[in-house]
């Protein structure tokens, strides 16, 4: 038997509403620990030298960090990582982590749609740098019931 997450029913909740918010600060320890966590390696994501030779504006957060972060409120708030039935995004403008301050990326989620006769929602995601959005067309498809 599941249950409903709370606060979060199909009955409960209005397009425009929103669900989660969350702020996390990325640092270059940060990368490093996910590089190792993932297996991606690409200097992009720890070097400036390397970063600079390749036209980029400095080392780069990983995009699949960038991705899992910008989904976890959702999981929090729907109470179990089974319930996200489709997840998308696109990848708009890197994050540039720097080497002293790191970055601070902000999440938050915004009921889209809703689904009643699927007991769903889709939920769409604003991710943003200081007030750029950093991934274009994120979009969680949760299931409520």
């Amino acid at each position: 038997m599941t249950t409903q997450p709370a606060g979060l029913g199909i009955d409960t909740l209005a397009v425009g509403d929103v669900v989660a918010e969350r702020e996390y600060t990325l640092t270059r320890d940060t990368l490093v620990r996910y590089a190792g966590a993932s297996g991606d390696f690409n200097p992009i994501h720890y070097r400036d030298d390397v970063a600079a030779s390749v036209g980029l504006p400095g080392v780069l957060a990983h995009g699949m960090l960038t991705m899992g972060l910008a989904v976890q409120p959702v999981v929090d708030v729907v109470g179990d990582p089974g319930r996200v039935t489709d997840y998308q995004v696109r990848f708009t403008r890197p994050v540039v982590v720097d080497p002293q301050d790191g970055v601070s990326v902000t999440v938050s989620a915004k009921v889209g749609a809703l689904f009643p006769e699927e007991s769903s929602a889709r939920l769409d995601l604003t991710v943003s740098v200081d007030g750029t959005t950093v991934l274009g067309k994120a979009q969680v498809r949760v299931h409520l019931g």
